[in-house]
């Protein structure tokens, strides 16, 4: 079958085996529609975490084409789905860090979805694959699992009444953060260094989006909104200037959610956590809930994803790629 393979931090288009559910015995054969490229695709490839021969992709839009499962899916299912499964029995699950499970970590999609088949276990089928509501269009069913990872961050926030929560960095990530924050009824704001970024997120319900021009102007305009600084800051931009900004930006006692990972080890200074009593977390990768939440708001509406993805055929995956990374586009889902 075909498939976009890792190599030397590109892709080639070439060959690999389909994988065959006589192998595994139970689960699901799915044909891919298309796969979303994740940033967290891209990161794997810059910094060596995926090793050439890799295939990635787990943003898996597809049709089941070969069953054998408890579940009530059936061959000719249009399915999307996640690609890691918790045991949910132990310590980490106990606690609700789901993406911290042994098992989690363990469990993925064999191949990557950047290939024309892949399989998926029945521990999948039962948690983490949901059939696609056919007012749905392929693209927009892509956004299931990377919208349940921003549901996972704005959960574990657990953000009060009538707060006030800022998205540093407006890229496909921080726009799903803003509707998620919005979808659960709270006031978000955002800021980029992007102009056409600032202004597409007002577009899709944020209540204001800022210039980040530079710090003392920004944070001046952002007193418009609150003097004493924001009650939750998301990092969505990746970048190490984000973190000083952050804290900057932050009330003293907000919550300061990770939600990006930076190519340096730059952190927070120990100070400004312990006199400001900041409580900084990290949040991960979305549990099975978070992915039912995540289809939910994208079936009704309460979370808009249609327009953020441009469309790339597999042997453009290079191009997608390179239009990510210069900005061109703000994400890319490739069509199989």
């Amino acid at each position: 079958m075909k498939a976009a393979i890792l190599d030397n931090k590109k892709f080639i288009i070439g060959y690999v085996p389909k994988p065959m559910l006589d192998e595994y015995g139970t689960g699901a054969i799915i044909k891919v529609r298309g796969c979303g490229l994740c940033g967290s695709d891209i990161v794997k490839m810059q910094t060596g975490i995926a090793k050439d021969g890799a295939i990635l992709g787990h943003e898996v839009v597809g049709e089941i084409v070969e069953i054998n499962s408890k579940t009530n899916f059936e061959a000719g299912d249009k399915v999307a789905l996640g690609h890691h499964v918790p045991c949910f029995n132990c310590q980490y699950c106990w606690s609700e860090n789901y993406s911290m499970c042994r098992h989690f970590k363990k469990t993925n999609i064999v191949p990557g979805g950047f290939s024309e088949y892949i399989y998926v276990s029945e521990e999948h089928l039962l948690n983490t694959v949901f059939e696609v509501n056919l007012n749905l269009s392929d693209v927009e069913a892509s956004f299931l699992e990377p919208l349940g990872c921003c549901i996972r961050a704005v959960k574990r926030a657990r953000i009060k009444d009538n707060s006030k929560s800022l998205v540093i960095g407006l890229g496909s990530i921080g726009i799903l953060m803003g509707e998620s924050i919005k979808a659960f009824g709270n006031e978000v704001y955002g800021c980029d260094l992007i102009y056409e970024r600032v202004c597409r997120a007002e577009k899709f319900g944020f209540d204001k989006a800022f210039m980040l021009k530079d710090e003392a102007s920004t944070l001046a305009d952002m007193k418009s909104i609150t003097n004493i600084g924001f009650d939750n800051i998301f990092l969505t931009a990746g970048a190490s200037g984000s973190i000083d900004f952050a804290v900057k930006a932050a009330r003293d006692g907000a919550n300061i959610i990770v939600f990006s990972s930076i190519k340096n080890d730059n952190g927070f200074l120990n100070n400004d956590i312990y006199y400001r009593e900041l409580n900084i977390m990290g949040s991960y990768s979305p549990s099975p809930m978070d992915l039912e939440d995540s289809m939910r708001l994208i079936e009704s509406g309460k979370v808009k994803v249609a327009g953020i993805s441009s469309v790339y055929p597999i042997e453009g995956i290079n191009d997608a790629l390179n239009d990510t990374l210069s900005n061109k586009i703000m994400k890319a889902y490739i069509t199989l």
